[in-house]
């Protein structure tokens, strides 16, 4: 399935686009913004979020949360960050899921080497503009 630059504003193309996209888009889809100290010590807006990661929720009903993303489900494009619960029907306390592009994250798991060289890597080649 090819995969067009071209935006829709049939709100069920665009659902469509996204259930079915490749993973390797479905990927960017789970970017979130950094924090200013992160961004101006990297040099780059936007990384993907992986478990690990500390976040902080900056919409919606869970707004001003701080915690750790404890999961990343790549299929619906969302998060769960620890310390965010709902109480379903029985009384149980089950994980909210949040979408990636309504969290910052103020500090990046760098446990992986191949993500801390990339961007260790994108220090010096960007100047960031305020």
């Amino acid at each position: 399935m090819m995969v067009t630059v071209m935006s829709s504003v049939k709100p069920s193309k665009v659902r469509k686009r996204t259930l079915y996209a490749p993973w390797h888009i479905k990927n960017k889809m789970l970017n979130a913004r950094l924090s200013d100290e992160l961004r101006s010590k990297y040099g780059i807006k936007t990384v993907r979020v992986r478990k690990g990661d500390s976040v902080k929720i900056v919409r919606g009903e869970y707004a001003g949360v701080e915690g750790k993303v404890t999961s990343v489900n790549i299929k619906t494009g969302r998060i769960t960050v620890e310390g965010v619960f709902r109480e379903n029907v029985k009384g149980e306390q089950i994980p909210v899921k949040i979408h990636a592009s309504k969290v910052i994250i103020t500090s990046l798991n760098l446990d992986d080497k191949l993500r801390k060289e990339r961007l260790e890597s994108k220090i010096g080649k960007v100047e960031v503009v305020k």
